[in-house]
Formats: C-alpha cells, sequence, structure tokens
C-alpha cells in the first residue's frame, strides 16, 4: 500500500450504522412474525454491515390508560423504557401478523403508547414484514401504514413482504424460525430498501458510506 492509500484509509469516514427498532405484532412465544424478525437481524449482520436490527419486547406494556401518566407527562417505567427505544432508533422494522382484517391489538397499543406527547415516531423511514394466513397479512400492512400517516413515519414503498404463514412451501419451523430461502431473499431485500431510504431521510446515500 502506498503512502498516499494508507493516508487516505486513516482518514476515511466511519461507516454509518443504522439501528431500526423492529417490534413484532405478536407476543406468542413460537411467532413467526417475531421469526421474521430474528430472520431480519440474521441477514444484517451477514450481508447488511450498515444496518442493525434491535427487537424492542412489547409484551411488559400496559394497555394504553392515560390515567397512568403522571402530572409532567411522566409515564410507567415499561412505557417509558420503551419510549426510550423508539426515540433512539434510526428507523423502524415492523412485523404483525393480521387479526380480523387489521393490526395486532399489541402493536396497536405500542404505537399509541409512543405517539403520547411528545410523539416519539416522527421523520423517520419504516418497513414492515408481515406473516399471516390466506392473505399474508396485506391489509395489517395497509392499517399500519394508515396509522403512520398521523405519526409522521416514512414508509418504504416497495418491495413489499406478505408471507403466507401456512402455506406451503413450510415458511417457519415449529419455533418460529423461518426456513424458506425465497422468503428470506424478500426480507433481505426489504431491508436493504430500508436502509437506502433511511440514509436518504438522513441527507446521506448508502453509496457514499
Amino acid at each position: 500500500m502506498s503512502l498516499r492509500e494508507e493516508s487516505s484509509t486513516a482518514h476515511a469516514p466511519a461507516k454509518t450504522v443504522l439501528r431500526a427498532a423492529a417490534i413484532s405484532g405478536s407476543l406468542r412465544r413460537a411467532s413467526a412474525n417475531t421469526g421474521l424478525i430474528r430472520a431480519a437481524a440474521e441477514i444484517c449482520r451477514e450481508s447488511i454491515p450498515g444496518l442493525q436490527i434491535d427487537h424492542v419486547d412489547i409484551s411488559d406494556l400496559p394497555l394504553l390508560n392515560t390515567d397512568l401518566e403522571a402530572a409532567g407527562g411522566a409515564f410507567p417505567p415499561a412505557v417509558e423504557a420503551f419510549r426510550d427505544k423508539v426515540r433512539g432508533a434510526d428507523c423502524f422494522l415492523f412485523a404483525s401478523p393480521e387479526y380480523n382484517y387489521s393490526i395486532s391489538g399489541p402493536l396497536k397499543n405500542a404505537l399509541d403508547w409512543a405517539s403520547r406527547p411528545p410523539n416519539r415516531w416522527g421523520d423517520r423511514a419504516a418497513a414492515i414484514l408481515s406473516a399471516s394466513g390466506g392473505s399474508g397479512g396485506d391489509r395489517s400492512q395497509y392499517h399500519i401504514r394508515q396509522v403512520g400517516v398521523a405519526l409522521g413515519i416514512h414508509f418504504v414503498i416497495k418491495p413489499e413482504v406478505f408471507t403466507k404463514a401456512h402455506q406451503l412451501p413450510s415458511k417457519f419451523d415449529n419455533d418460529g424460525n423461518l426456513v424458506d430461502p425465497e422468503t428470506r431473499e424478500q426480507v433481505r431485500k426489504l431491508l436493504l430498501a430500508l436502509q437506502a431510504f433511511a440514509l436518504k431521510l438522513q441527507g446521506k446515500s448508502a453509496d457514499s458510506e
């Protein structure tokens, strides 16, 4: 390596690592949607080093009740911790089943808690995954997008990943781990789109990183 190359390498800016807060709308132990988040984290570790997936557990959140908010805007400890994680994220990844043509209750509850003033969601990129029955969760995803409009979240438009969890070939094992290579590739492409969109909103580009 020449002196010029050594100097250039020494002064190269550190690569931006985006942290995505990933939230599963299913609390089930062997949830396929939580499995999608685990797969997303594995994919980033293996092939997308500029994106880190941080799974944010929402199982401890109480049902939204503004009577739980103390004077001065203080929240219950579990809610405060969740809001801090949302605030600290560069972008978001949602994975949710479809319940009765809509968003799962736990995810809607989490969205609402972090939207309480001051809103912690605004002006960041997000992507959505879903694993569900016959539709793959498309109606759930569209309702999440609707809610996101009110929260100021900017969603990746394409690709869309609707995983038909119960159709052959098998997509998940008995523990909810993703085992289907085609679905894994769809998730990878969505993560790349999320990374590029999040960097764009920050005034950066994946090529310049």
